[in-house]
């Protein structure tokens, strides 16, 4: 990724992506948020099933639209307890709303942005 694009993306928290849909191959764009955590960007969600965690576990490779610009990139999902752990702490206490962040752990999708 460019330094021009990193900059686009710190400035940018809602962004959109679209997946390819696990069923029916076609493209899905939705809203969603990114984090920040351990020099790494993420998505993920309050706790529960998700369509789009779906169709990145099916079809990592998805876009990730910003303001200027749109970045193919992947999906690499998080299933390892202890960096779940690690990135679930540093994003949840800073939301200030959701939940505990045992339940974060337990139940959100976690992916983390890989820039091709």
């Amino acid at each position: 990724m460019t330094e021009d694009a990193r900059r686009a993306l710190e400035r940018q928290q809602t962004v959109e992506i679209t997946t390819i849909g696990r069923r029916s191959g076609q493209p899905r764009r939705i809203e969603t948020w990114r984090y920040l955590a351990d020099g790494r960007y993420w998505l993920t969600g309050s706790p529960g099933s998700r369509d789009w965690y779906a169709n990145v576990l099916a079809n990592p490779g998805f876009t990730l639209h910003l303001t200027d610009r749109d970045l193919r990139v992947r999906g690499r999902a998080v299933t390892d307890p202890g960096e779940r752990a690690r990135v679930f702490g540093a994003i949840v206490p800073g939301l200030g709303w959701g939940g505990s962040l045992e339940s974060w752990i337990d139940g959100s999708p976690l992916v983390e942005i890989q820039f091709d």
